[in-house]
C-alpha cells in the first residue's frame, strides 16, 4: 500500500547525539521531532520508508559516510523503536515503493536567511522558504513537485526530497484520497529554515 502517513523533518546535525552539548541550540525543534516521530512509527512499530538526499559532494570528499539527513533519520527512527526501515534516494524522482508503509521525508529550506547563516544572506531565501512552507501546509502536490531545484541549490536548501514527496502525494491523490497537513514546527534559527510537518491521506 502506498504511504498514506508522512512526516517531514529536517536533517539537522544538531539532532545527532555526537553533536549534543550543554546547551541545546535547537531545543524547540528537537521537542517537535521527538513528539512526532513515535507517532509515525506507531505501536506496534510499522514499516517506515526514509526519503532523503544522497551525500553532498563535500560529504563525499570528506568520506563522511551516509548523508547527514540519512544519519538523522536513522537516529530518530531507532530512538522511536522502528524495526523495519527502508531507505530511498530522493534522486529517484519519487519512486516511493508501493509497499512503503509510512514515509519519513528528510528536508530543509534555505540556509541563507541571514548574514551569519551557513550560506550567508541571499535576499531570495525568505520568499523561497515561504512558498515551500505554504506548499507543505496545504499539501500542494503540484507546487512541491515543481520546486526549483537549481534555485534551492543556490540557497543551500535540501528540498529534492520534497519534490519527490510532491509526486508521491499526487500519485496517492489520484486514487481518490485527500491529503491534509499539520505544521508542527516552522522556524529559521541561525538563518536556516526548518519544518516539521505531518501529512495524512484519507
Amino acid at each position: 500500500m502506498p504511504a498514506h502517513d508522512v512526516l517531514v523533518v529536517p536533517g539537522v546535525p544538531a539532532l545527532l547525539p555526537e553533536h549534543a552539548g550543554l546547551v541545546d541550540p535547537v531545543a524547540d525543534l528537537r521537542a517537535a521531532v521527538r513528539a512526532a516521530v513515535p507517532g509515525l512509527v506507531g505501536e506496534p512499530p510499522q514499516p517506515v520508508t526514509v526519503l532523503a538526499s544522497p551525500p553532498t559532494p563535500a560529504e563525499v570528499r570528506r568520506s563522511a559516510g551516509p548523508a547527514v539527513g540519512l544519519r538523522v533519520a536513522r537516529h530518530l527512527l531507532a530512538e522511536a523503536g522502528a524495526t523495519d526501515v527502508r531507505e530511498v534516494d530522493a534522486r529517484v524522482a519519487g519512486e516511493v515503493p508501493a509497499d512503503a508503509g509510512r514515509l519519513l521525508v528528510v528536508a530543509n529550506g534555505s540556509a541563507t536567511r541571514t548574514e551569519k547563516a551557513p550560506g550567508h544572506l541571499d535576499e531570495r531565501a525568505e520568499g523561497f522558504d515561504a512558498a515551500v512552507g505554504a506548499a507543505l501546509a496545504s499539501a500542494d502536490a503540484q507546487a512541491l513537485a515543481g520546486l526549483d531545484l537549481a534555485l534551492a541549490a543556490a540557497l543551500w536548501a535540501d528540498v529534492a526530497p520534497l519534490a519527490a514527496l510532491g509526486r508521491h502525494l499526487a500519485a496517492v491523490a489520484a486514487t481518490g484520497l485527500t491529503w491534509t497537513a499539520q505544521v508542527l514546527h516552522d522556524d529559521a534559527p541561525y538563518g536556516v529554515q526548518y519544518w516539521v510537518v505531518r501529512l495524512r491521506a484519507a
